[in-house]
């Protein structure tokens, strides 16, 4: 069984970028999709404590993914859902970057 086989779901990565202009000519932030259907699963997780900055925070999921662009200022859309994105864990063989396991937590 190969490891593209197991990524059963289709996330979308989102990212900020500049949006409309505001009143003072200033572009406003918004999210926007940076990735879309992109293959995934997601794992409801026991519960990890992550550092994120000065804060502890518990992620609650974790998302498998292939080497793709995703950093902890993104979020992930699966299903309707938004997930926060905690940590980005990326591992590799002996030569190459394989996959990302990413820490996330629902977006409230």
């Amino acid at each position: 069984m190969s490891y593209p086989s197991l990524l059963i779901y289709t996330c979308t990565v989102q990212r900020f970028a500049e949006g409309a202009f505001d009143t003072y000519g200033n572009p406003t932030l918004t999210w926007a999709d940076h990735l879309i259907d992109e293959p995934c699963r997601l794992e409801a997780s026991t519960g990890r404590e992550i550092k994120v900055g000065a804060e502890i925070v518990v992620a609650d999921y974790k998302l498998f993914s292939e080497d793709v662009d995703i950093t902890e200022q993104d979020r992930v859309v699966i299903s309707g859902l938004t997930y926060e994105v905690l940590l980005v864990q990326d591992y590799a063989d002996s030569t190459i970057s394989h996959h990302k396991q990413v820490w996330m937590r629902i977006s409230r």
